[in-house]
């Protein structure tokens, strides 16, 4: 038994810390007890216990070696005594040795009592973002952005945040993307410098075009050795300059507080990223103990804005001239469609949506048109067509949605830039989406008597429906058809589902053939990003955990983020993905035809993804047959935690 001398204060406690036979003579290993790790040595029958960060750069001397006799720390070569923690001369940084004892039932270690955690720049950051409401967070911890995560976990223990861990860094940010196009506020992405942060690139680029609120968090190698190109340096300022609304370096003598309420202040008045980049060692720096956190009271005023009255007359002047009216609206007119439909029903117009608003007005509603574009229906492009004024809310006139130019229009967005952005209309209105609609159907005169519009709705849906029917009975012997999948689905989706999608076959067969009535549909809309659907998932469970959620994927989307199954089952998120697996890029195997060009390179080889899904803890099932489809949506349905359903499909047929 060797004992060091004796360190002992009131304050100190004995720990056991490990069984000696689990440390064999000349060797060396890490032992974690609380908030301190140390370093174990076993070196000529004498046992020593050292504080596991060499005090040169930080390496972990329970990582090292022991070299004849004494601890080589594995990341410099550095040497000390196993024992005293003393180095050789003519070094002085002594490693701090703690009094070790070997008992009856294993190895002791007398440690004196945490000390209290100081507290730091990460800590009133991270408070003032709760302040603000971010308190969902996906993302990886590192090695640049310890500081700031366990200021996160302190915060998580007090249940004021939730932090999902994921596999890869574009998860988290297509998750906050999720979060906030569900929810309409900010979630935050979290990453390292270098890798990290570039990981966050693309999810953050699909929350800037759909105009989703998003917090992005960054850290960073040490200010010290920025410039010379240390380990995952990058410059993080130009990397996101294009990307975010507003972006910022914490420094050590900054206005730490404004900066957290200058980033999410930024995200959710222009809809899009603010980010903010650590530095590691600012992230700990302490501050005093009473340093105040931030929020937004006295930052935001109402946003609900009202649109100018001649804009508003003008609008009702082109109203009131009107038989055939027709309503589109966009993925902006999300949280105000209470307004817009009882706009509909005063002046009988149907309601078509573009594909990102697919399910904001339920398809079995007397209005409802479904969608209208390249994923749409015949239903949506018959009314537009037929319409003799198009009111237009919260919709920003994709290519993709073609939405006509030769037809009247009134289009009314909170974003004067998006206001005929594609083409000139007869009437923009700037103001917010449910004040404007509340003001019309308030100020329409009684005079005012359009066309009823529903039994042309009712006829228009009859024809698709009996279409639709026929096509989900084709069925060739390669599989199922993308008909047949969306109508089991219909019939197993609960009304209350959040349903994510991919892009892709597997998402214009959605668009066509899936019936909404409650659901709400999350896409990557402009950016139209391949993999979206299963971390999206994991966002919208964290904005809506009483919800159903489903996931709707082809096998090429799923594949790129097909770890996060495993994210699914760690926190039990019963997330329900069904992979509509035709075995290649079928979309882009359709437009390789359609250019006149060889399918080339589109072929897909994917293992098993039941089998996959039940590797990771997950149920899987596999369906080969239109046959199997209820019952294996059915089973998955049922299963209480994370599910997959893997559904050959016949890529002819969608």
């Amino acid at each position: 038994m060797t004992t060091q001398p004796s360190t002992d204060q009131p304050t100190t406690h004995w720990h056991r810390v490990l069984d000696p036979k689990d440390l064999p003579e000349g060797r060396v290993t890490s032992v974690t007890i609380g908030n301190r790790t140390l370093a174990i040595t076993h070196v000529d029958g004498q046992y020593g216990a050292l504080d596991g960060k060499c005090p040169h750069q930080g390496g972990p001397l329970g990582w090292g070696t022991i070299e004849n006799g004494v601890l080589r720390c594995p990341w410099h070569g550095y040497d000390y005594d196993p024992l005293t923690g003393e180095p050789p001369p003519p070094f002085a940084d002594c490693a701090t040795p703690y009094e070790i004892e070997l008992r009856d039932d294993g190895l002791y270690v007398a440690l004196p009592a945490d000390a209290p955690q100081p507290r730091t720049v990460s800590d009133v950051l991270a408070e003032t973002m709760i302040n603000w409401g971010v308190d969902t967070v996906f993302g990886m911890i590192g090695s640049s952005n310890l500081g700031y995560g366990e200021a996160m976990h302190r915060l998580e223990d007090e249940d004021k945040l939730t932090y999902i861990g994921v596999r890869h860094e574009g998860a988290a940010s297509f998750a906050a993307s999720a979060y906030a196009k569900l929810s309409g506020k900010p979630a935050a992405c979290f990453g390292i410098a270098g890798p990290g942060a570039t990981n966050l690139l693309t999810g953050l680029w699909d929350a800037k075009m759909d105009r989703a609120p998003i917090l992005a968090l960054t850290g960073q190698v040490g200010s010290q050795v920025l410039g010379p190109g240390a380990f995952q340096e990058i410059d993080l300022t130009t990397a996101f300059s294009s990307v975010s609304a507003w972006s910022q370096t914490v420094l050590s003598g900054s206005k730490h507080t404004e900066l957290m309420n200058l980033a999410v202040k930024h995200a959710i008045l222009q809809r899009g990223v603010g980010h903010l980049i650590l530095p590691d060692e600012v992230q700990v720096q302490a501050l005093e103990p009473e340093a105040p956190a931030s929020g937004p009271e006295g930052r935001l005023a109402p946003l609900a804005v009202a649109p100018p009255q001649e804009s508003l007359e003008a609008a009702l002047a082109k109203i009131g001239q009107s038989q055939r009216p027709v309503i589109i609206v966009g993925h902006g007119a999300r949280f105000h469609m209470d307004a817009v439909v009882a706009l509909a029903e005063r002046l009988n117009a149907p309601v078509c949506t573009t594909f990102k608003a697919k399910g904001l007005i339920p398809d079995n509603h007397p209005l409802g048109c479904g969608v209208i574009g390249h994923s749409g229906t015949p239903i949506g492009s018959w009314f537009m067509n037929e319409a003799d004024l198009l009111v237009v809310f919260g919709a920003s006139f994709s290519n993709h949605t073609g939405i006509t130019p030769y037809q009247p229009t009134i289009q009314i967005d909170t974003d004067p830039l998006v206001l005929g952005k594609t083409f000139p209309v007869d009437v923009p209105v700037v103001g917010d989406i449910g004040v404007t609609a509340e003001l019309l159907l308030a100020q329409i005169p009684n005079s005012v008597q359009t066309i009823d519009q529903r039994p042309d709705v009712e006829s228009r849906k009859a024809l698709w429906l009996d279409e639709k029917s026929s096509r989900a009975d084709d069925d060739r012997g390669q599989g199922v058809a993308g008909a047949a999948a969306m109508a089991a689905l219909n019939r197993h989706v609960p009304d209350n589902a959040v349903i994510t999608v991919d892009v892709g076959n597997n998402t214009y067969s959605f668009g066509r053939y899936f019936e909404c009535t409650r659901q709400s549909v999350l896409m990557s809309g402009y950016l139209g990003s391949i993999g979206f659907a299963y971390p999206a998932a994991l966002g919208a469970w964290a904005a809506a955990p009483d919800r159903p959620i489903v996931a709707i994927a082809g096998d090429g989307g799923f594949a790129q983020y097909l770890a996060e199954v495993t994210t699914a089952v760690k926190y039990k998120i019963p997330i329900k993905a069904i992979i509509i697996n035709n075995s290649e890029l079928g979309r882009i195997s359709t437009e390789q035809r359609a250019e006149q060009k060889r399918v080339w390179q589109t072929s897909l080889h994917n293992p098993d993804f039941a089998a996959f899904a039940r590797n990771c803890g997950a149920f899987g099932i596999r369906v080969e047959s239109g046959d199997q489809l209820d019952d294996a949506l059915a089973a998955a349905f049922a299963h209480d935690g994370p599910a997959l359903v893997d559904v050959v499909s016949d890529p002819q047929l969608v």
